[in-house]
């Protein structure tokens, strides 16, 4: 029995459209065993602790003894009955205050003056981006040992010339501060995207506004600001998030104290967790983290239309 040219046209299609199946599953199959450890490490090592971090929230466990379903009673705890977790929040929220603004501040001064055409400017660069890529732990320990009352070298100058020495991680009128000027010294990250965003900047409109009259500061708020817009909504955002999760520095540093001064959330969490051994409360308390984190960037984003401009 012959087959018709139209017969033999189909049946070469549809061996075309089986291999060609075949070879997009094998494909496939390559690229997912290529991800695979990724995809695994996440499960056991983020996606699965995160869920059961929310399961763990509503019940009462101390590791020791079995885990008791308890409800919202963590939730319903922090807000009503644990005066450290609003504490911690108060805290949070004023080493906030202070250390996002003052970052972007001296980050963009740092990136214009980088800028200009100076010697050595791969040099400045180099040093002034080099504490980023500090780890935060031994960054605190440095600091640790500059601010220290007697051998530290910040008092030791300020006796050179004149000024009496402070305690500035036992003060509790300075050691917030304290910690703000040592979180400022990582302001590297910020400085290059800050740098970047400098150097992507068209000149035709800096060239337009010479033309005009434009003075340096008169650029500078109606171009320059405008145009880093993008960045600075980057790096505030940022900011916020890594200052609500700071950790390293009051562990290493103050270990919340004095009298709870530095007691920050990240800080309160982990005592909860691996102090008090309560990983049920801490678990509801890291939920609670999460929430302050999305909502502020939630608002952030919402607001980011009335003032942040992008070309095009």
């Amino acid at each position: 029995m012959t087959t018709t040219p139209h017969a033999q046209a189909d049946t070469r299609l549809t061996a075309r459209r089986i291999q060609s199946k075949s070879r997009r599953l094998r494909e496939a199959l390559i690229a997912y065993s290529f991800i695979a450890p990724w995809i695994i490490g996440f499960v056991i090592f983020t996606g699965g602790p995160i869920v059961a971090s929310f399961a763990l929230s509503f019940f009462k466990w101390k590791i020791i003894t079995p885990p008791r379903y308890i409800a919202l009673d963590n939730y319903i705890k922090m807000f009503s009955d644990d005066q450290w977790f609003l504490l911690s929040i108060g805290v949070t929220l004023k080493y906030l205050l202070l250390y996002v603004p003052l970052a972007q501040l001296l980050a963009l001064l740092l990136a214009v003056l980088l800028n200009q055409k100076v010697r050595s400017l791969g040099f400045w660069r180099t040093i002034f981006y080099l504490p980023a890529v500090v780890s935060g732990v031994a960054g605190s320990v440095l600091w640790l040992w500059m601010y220290h009352n007697e051998l530290g070298v910040i008092n030791n100058v300020l006796q050179l010339i004149g000024f009496e020495g402070r305690k500035w991680l036992y003060d509790t009128d300075v050691v917030l501060g304290a910690l703000v000027v040592k979180s400022l010294w990582n302001v590297g990250v910020p400085m290059v995207i800050y740098l970047a965003a400098l150097q992507g900047m068209p000149q035709t409109l800096y060239e337009a506004a010479e033309i005009d009259g434009g003075g340096d500061w008169t650029n500078f708020r109606s171009i320059t600001l405008p145009m880093l817009s993008p960045a600075i909504f980057f790096n505030v955002v940022i900011g916020i998030i890594s200052g609500i999760q700071t950790f390293a520095e009051p562990y290493v540093m103050t270990r919340g104290g004095p009298e709870n001064a530095t007691l920050f959330l990240g800080l309160y969490l982990y005592q909860t967790a691996f102090s008090y051994l309560n990983m049920g409360y801490a678990s509801a308390m890291a939920w609670i983290m999460f929430v302050v984190i999305f909502t502020l960037t939630f608002v952030q984003f919402k607001l980011a239309n009335r003032w942040v401009y992008y070309d095009g």
